[in-house]
């Protein structure tokens, strides 16, 4: 098969990282922070293990500010409803995934409005200049994607940043398209708390997620319970990671995904980058060289957008391309992509688009494959 639906989910994974969850489960089976046998504390050194390697890469504060949750979606719920209260106003982006739309209008009966600035391909200035018009007295945070899930738009969020540092606001970054593929630095962007998914760019596998907070932010529970320590209480420990993280962790997985992020420090974001820029950008050259193909974005380049096309053939629906697509074993993704503010801003709401995007396993000979398929369905 010929996946191209990284942006949803990276397949293949490494091999290290099946290996890491075989061992989390063969070798490493006790539940970690539960106990005072060496099983237990062993368990609990490679939960740390993970969240060390997380607060390097991203730059975060400490491994104890690194939070494991089920998914990105998850992890920027805990963040705009364990932060947001009565009275306080939210600015997004005009590209934002549901992840944070929904919570947003959720919230909104909760007494806590939003606005939403509109986001132009290539111009930073402007995008910028809109985040900064809508901010008003009772503004406390910022939130917004790194790059786009629909159209592969980067935001200048090291400049959105520096805005949220001047104005004194919470500045939340969903890097859900970005995390493994473009580099981030939580101080140097200013971003007050990271919102991201083991399973796409991290190369984890699913059912994993991180929050990472940067400076004195307390985060309010939206889930109670066991965490392993302060178990006389029945009050929510104050101390991150304990206060956010009730339950029994996912060991198996949280091993993987350290996995993950140890493959990606390996080959370096930029090389990551790199090599997927290469591939899409030979893919575009082809696809606009098509009169029957339909592109939203300028050639995509890496100041500027993730490695990610969105197009349709004109005439055709999306979901009849992809299922033709499917039939010659390639994976690709048709429709809305959970993302209708994205398609409305570009107007492709009633169409959908068919989205590809590589990973670092994807091949010259992957995308020679895709073009020459598209070639024939187009015609």
């Amino acid at each position: 098969m010929i996946y191209l639906d990284n942006a949803a989910t990276t397949y293949p994974k490494p091999r290290s990282v099946i290996e890491a969850m075989k061992s989390g489960i063969e070798k490493y089976g006790a539940n970690p922070g539960r106990g005072s046998f060496k099983m237990a504390i062993a368990a609990s050194e490679k939960v740390y293990e993970c969240r060390q390697t997380a607060a390097e890469l991203f730059n975060a504060d400490g491994a104890e500010n690194v939070v494991f949750t089920l998914n990105c979606t998850h992890a920027v719920n805990m963040a705009l409803k364990g932060i947001l209260k009565r009275g306080d106003h939210v600015i997004t982006s005009s590209l934002e995934h549901n992840a944070v739309m929904r919570p947003l209008m959720k919230l909104r009966k909760c007494g806590i409005s939003h606005s939403v600035a509109r986001v132009y391909p290539e111009d930073n200035e402007k995008t910028v200049e809109n985040f900064r018009k809508l901010i008003q007295p009772n503004t406390k945070m910022i939130i917004c994607m790194h790059a786009s899930n629909v159209f592969g738009i980067r935001l200048p969020i090291e400049r959105i940043g520096e805005l949220c540092r001047q104005k004194h606001l919470i500045f939340v970054v969903d890097a859900a398209q970005s995390a493994g593929i473009l580099p981030i630095d939580m101080k140097n962007m200013n971003i007050s708390v990271l919102c991201l998914p083991g399973h796409k760019g991290l190369y984890g596998p699913a059912g994993t997620g991180m929050l990472i907070v940067n400076g004195p932010i307390k985060l309010d529970t939206i889930i109670e319970g066991g965490t392993g320590n302060n178990s006389a209480q029945f009050v929510q420990p104050d101390d991150l990671p304990e206060r956010l993280e009730s339950g029994t962790i996912n060991l198996p997985g949280i091993m993987g995904l350290k996995a993950g992020m140890d493959f990606v420090k390996e080959k370096t974001t930029n090389r990551i980058l790199l090599h997927e820029m290469v591939l899409m950008q030979r893919c575009y050259d082809a696809l606009s060289s098509n009169p029957n193909i339909e592109l939203y974005m300028p050639k995509p380049t890496k100041n500027y957008f993730v490695p990610l096309i969105s197009f349709n053939i004109k005439g055709k629906d999306c979901f009849e391309t992809a299922d033709i697509l499917s039939e010659k074993d390639i994976a690709t993704r048709a429709g809305l992509h959970c993302s209708p503010a994205a398609h409305k801003c570009f107007n492709t709401f009633e169409s959908g688009t068919v989205r590809i995007c590589p990973s670092a396993f994807s091949t010259n000979q992957d995308i020679d494959c895709f073009i020459n398929c598209i070639n024939n369905i187009s015609k």
